[in-house]
């Protein structure tokens, strides 16, 4: 799904220095669990067992608006929230700046909001970007910053005779439209994977799983203690203790929410594409689901990942945009993640990137991974991972909202 990055930006921000990883961003990681569990309790038998306990049934919260959140917005206005930081990351991956080439003062909340001549530049390009999509495409979003400043802060205007006559790039295409010509069925590539973790029999008897581990930012040079524990069917809770305090992000198989002290909103109700974020990771939790939790199974044309040749398989999990999964042809595991989620400037993929498979009860789990996404990078890396245990189910209940304050220092 990380980073606490500065939420106070107004209208642009760019590639960040520092980092957690942004809240949002980090619903974006999948992992393994385990925090203490609490109201264990034991039947006549001896066995422990998991407290089922309900709360409350909450109302569900106004989606926040970008102008609801943070000062200054002016072109922008009308963006959820929680689109607000994805928008922020596509300019720093188009433009290839950091924060400060627009927020020159993060002093403060106010600090982000200050204008300059970049904002001014920048709400220009997103207007005359707007206005060309409506004049020549009937309003489709074919032209965006990343169309032209490939990175750059200025746009190339002249070619460049080494890229012209160098081995073309082939770029893979951000959905699968049809299932590629001669390519194996998803469901073989699907039950190979299955079989590489364990077989179907051993992940069906894993039915919960804590982990502890270290999360690391991008940037940053300590890591932090990462608990995480999951449920199945998909059930999930991941926190991170930063220095500034506790921060999580929990699933509850329903809603989802993140708690980060530091942010204008210290508690968030994920809604729309970053609740489907959280229920991927945690389908993908328990992958022996994987055929149920995804359908329109499609096989694209097979990529290479560090010298190693892949099969694309692609999933519709309910969302706006379909899931990417990227098998190892040899092992059968899965080696990558590639999601997008949509901003109102343009589409903003985060690749997830799976390593260090290890026996835990049987099965086999990634104990390291990357997630990558146009906010930053964080690495997750588990040191003990414990199958089966018993779970409060009041862990997945919506978490308390932490104290809200300054900026994160980066």
């Amino acid at each position: 799904m990380a980073l606490p990055i500065p939420p106070g930006k107004s209208e642009l921000r760019a590639r960040p220095t520092t980092i957690r990883a942004t809240s949002i961003a980090f619903l974006l990681s999948i992992g393994f669990a385990g925090v203490p569990v609490r109201g264990q309790t034991t039947d006549q038998t001896g066995a422990q067992t998991v407290v089922q306990q309900t709360g409350p049934q909450l109302p569900a919260q106004k989606e926040l608006l970008a102008e609801d959140v943070y000062k200054n917005i002016q072109v922008l206005r009308g963006t959820p929230e929680n689109q607000f930081l994805a928008t922020m990351g596509f300019f720093s991956a188009s433009i290839g700046e950091s924060c400060e080439f627009c927020h020159d003062d993060e002093s403060s909340w106010a600090g982000y909001a200050k204008d300059n001549a970049h904002k001014q530049t920048a709400r220009k390009m997103i207007l005359m970007m707007n206005a060309i999509n409506q004049s020549y495409f009937g309003g489709s979003r074919k032209l965006t910053c990343y169309s032209c400043h490939r990175g750059t802060d200025l746009p190339k205007v002249t070619p460049n005779l080494a890229e012209q006559y160098s081995a073309p790039v082939v770029e893979e295409p951000d959905v699968i439209t049809e299932q590629a010509a001669g390519e194996p069925p998803a469901e073989q590539i699907l039950d190979k994977y299955i079989q590489a973790l364990g077989g179907a029999q051993r992940l069906a008897s894993i039915t919960s799983f804590g982990a502890k581990g270290t999360y690391q930012g991008y940037a940053e040079i300590e890591k932090s203690p990462i608990e995480i524990i999951a449920q199945a069917p998909r059930q999930r809770v991941t926190i991170i203790h930063t220095s500034n305090g506790a921060w999580t992000t929990t699933y509850d198989g329903r809603a989802g929410w993140v708690a980060e002290p530091g942010r204008p909103v210290p508690l968030l109700e994920l809604t729309g594409q970053f609740l489907e974020a959280v229920k991927v990771d945690a389908n993908l939790a328990f992958p022996g689901r994987i055929k149920q939790s995804f359908s329109q199974w499609r096989v694209g044309y097979p990529t290479t990942i560090n010298d190693r040749e892949v099969e694309v398989v692609q999933g519709d999990s309910g969302g706006i945009f379909p899931v990417k999964l990227y098998f190892d042809r040899e092992s059968g595991l899965l080696v990558r993640q590639v999601r997008y989620t949509n901003s109102p400037v343009g589409l903003s993929p985060t690749q997830i990137d799976y390593t260090n498979y290890r026996d835990v009860s049987g099965v086999k789990m990634p104990f390291r991974w990357t997630t990558t996404w146009t906010d930053g990078r964080s690495s997750t890396e588990l040191g003990e991972v414990k199958a089966n245990l018993p779970i409060d189910a009041a862990i997945f209940a919506r978490p308390a909202a932490p104290a809200s304050g300054r900026p994160v220092t980066r």
